[in-house]
């Protein structure tokens, strides 16, 4: 299907003819146009170590959320539960970890605390304000 698309290949890499991609571009851009007026929500993925910055950067920007890091299974299909994980970050970000003697814990246990909320914050930190599942999704690189 893609082959018309398709300029050359060079070093295993796909050139993308970019003139008889052009119209399926605007295609997408009006989509997405639409379904932002319309307030859905559009998530960006790129999990590639080459595109994390890029889409960390532009999905904040535009107040979207993104997913930078590993994808997790169930992000759409199982969103209950990740939102579940999402407020879970969000209180553990309310904590005050410096302040051991009225945090009435351990330091051991606010260790403890304070890495569970470094990997949520690492999983999940772009998906903080998503409330429901995203209506539609910009996929950078989907062959990882």
């Amino acid at each position: 299907k893609m082959k018309q698309y398709i300029l050359m290949e060079r070093n295993g890499i796909h050139i993308i003819n970019l003139f008889k991609s052009l119209d399926l571009i605007d295609q997408a851009y009006d989509f997405i146009k639409q379904t932002v007026a319309h307030n859905g929500t559009v998530l960006f993925v790129g999990t590639k170590k080459q595109a994390t910055e890029a889409v960390s950067s532009e999905a904040s920007r535009v107040n979207m959320p993104y997913v930078s890091e590993r994808w997790l299974g169930g992000m759409l299909t199982n969103f209950q539960t990740v939102s579940k994980r999402v407020v879970r970050m969000k209180e553990l970000e309310e904590m005050d970890f410096d302040d051991v003697r009225s945090s009435g814990l351990t330091k051991k246990e606010l260790l403890l605390l304070q890495r569970e909320k470094e990997k949520l914050v690492k999983q999940l930190g772009g998906i903080r304000n998503m409330d429901r599942t995203p209506s539609a999704m910009f996929v950078v690189d989907i062959n990882k």
